[in-house]
């Protein structure tokens, strides 16, 4: 059939083991992580006829050289590699070369137990580095704030709540304008009119009531020295903030138009109700990706979204647990999707209800509901059609509202379509009759 490979990557060098169908070692070598270096390795797979390549990680340049040379991937988790080191070694040692061969074996002998990576589309690659990058612009967002709100507790609290985020541009505006008490001594309610008349202040709150708010602040006693101190580093943390925060608003723009292209963008915008959820929305899609054959089964989609239990199960004992290994952005996103949705809709407040009834807290049952709806995504997902909830018979059970009559009720499609806030199809309405009939 062919050679096998195990790559063991790193950020200067990788190592390679080479097998034939035998086990039999037809390469180990180390290639430069440079130019040079990844032609070298990618000829000598080619040229070595390597069918199958076993590497640790599912993305990346690496990856993606490899990819493009026309070799397939086995991309496998490094608890996987970890668990199988002590089949070869009993004396427990590592190394990089070591990696590179258990690799190569677990390529050899239990390929089959193993998905083939399926690279996806150029449009959900774009859309996914589009995400992740806004996913650490907000943790560096989030760092910033809370430095910045504990310099202000330290010696000038009023900014603190004033506006509805520290974050947000009128808050950063008024702080580089007003960095410490001294600056906004003579602040007045015109000259505070005047400034959120300027940043466009849409809070509803008048400038006599927010000026009131910020003089019931406890005043500090820092000296001048140390009181300058504070005002300098605001002045540097509102600067540093600043330009993040409008570079996460453009990518916002960026992910909002990217998902509306997108061939599947319409079946996960489908799944929320409001049109703020984008963001998720386009979490799902790129972290699902679009290769159908990457989640074959509907459980497939909800243990990587980390939504189906662990079992452990030992003589008596029998206990279902957290699933740590999983897709973390995409366990978010379906843990937003459920939480959001039991609010308006029928069929997940039930569901969310019956699971807290069974004794499960609210992130268990979060997460039950959201196994629920993995079910209807990868069905939507796999059928490339967007979510309809005239066509969701659970929910359709929930939400269908009936009149009563001498002859006994019947279902009233006009008050259902009222409930739900979509056209219940004549379809849908014949179905349910049948089953109350």
């Amino acid at each position: 059939m062919g050679n096998y490979a195990g790559v063991d990557w790193a950020s200067q060098k990788h190592d390679v083991v080479v097998q034939d169908e035998a086990g039999e070692e037809l390469l180990a070598a180390s290639f430069a992580h440079d130019e040079k270096g990844l032609r070298s390795l990618c000829r000598a797979l080619v040229r070595m006829k390597v069918t199958l390549v076993a590497i640790e990680r599912p993305d990346g340049l690496l990856v993606e050289r490899l990819l493009d040379a026309g070799l397939r991937l086995l991309p496998l988790h490094p608890n996987q590699v970890a668990a199988t080191r002590a089949r070869f070694r009993a004396a427990g040692g590592k190394s990089d070369r070591f990696d590179a061969f258990v690799l190569c074996e677990l390529a050899r002998t239990d390929h089959h137990r193993f998905r083939v990576l399926e690279p996806d589309s150029d449009q959900t690659k774009a859309l996914r580095t589009l995400t992740r990058a806004r996913e650490d612009l907000v943790q560096t967002r989030v760092a910033l704030t809370n430095q910045l709100r504990a310099e202000l507790e330290r010696f000038w609290p009023g900014p603190i709540g004033l506006f509805s985020d520290l974050d947000n541009l009128t808050s950063l505006a008024f702080l580089r304008r007003y960095p410490s008490p001294a600056d906004a001594h003579g602040l007045g309610e015109q000259r505070l009119q005047t400034f959120l008349t300027r940043h466009r202040y849409s809070g509803h709150k008048p400038a006599s009531e927010l000026l009131a708010k910020l003089r019931r602040a406890p005043e500090g006693r820092a000296g001048e020295l140390e009181g300058q101190a504070h005002r300098a580093i605001v002045l540097s943390l509102v600067a540093a903030l600043e330009p993040i925060v409008a570079q996460i608003k453009q990518l916002e723009q960026q992910i909002a138009t990217a998902i509306r292209e997108h061939p599947d963008g319409e079946i996960f915008l489908s799944l929320f109700r409001s049109p703020r959820s984008v963001i998720t929305a386009a979490t799902m899609l790129a972290e699902i990706g679009d290769c159908r054959a990457r989640y074959p089964t509907r459980d497939a989609l909800a243990g990587d979204a980390g939504q189906g239990a662990v079992a452990l199960e030992s003589g008596k004992r029998k206990v279902a647990c957290f699933r740590w290994a999983c897709n973390k952005r995409l366990r978010d996103a379906c843990d937003t999707l459920a939480d959001s949705s039991r609010h308006h809709n029928p069929w997940a407040a039930d569901h969310y209800a019956r699971a807290i009834g069974r004794g499960h807290d609210h992130p268990r049952a979060t997460r039950t509901l959201g196994r629920a709806w993995c079910r209807v995504v990868w069905s939507c997902w796999q059928a490339r059609t967007p979510y309809d909830p005239a066509r969701h018979r659970a929910l359709q059970q929930h939400a269908q509202v009936t009149v009563p009559t001498p002859s006994g009720p019947v279902p009233d499609t006009a008050a259902t379509q009222r409930m739900l806030g979509v056209a219940v199809t004549q379809r849908a309405d014949r179905k349910v009759r049948a089953q109350r009939a």
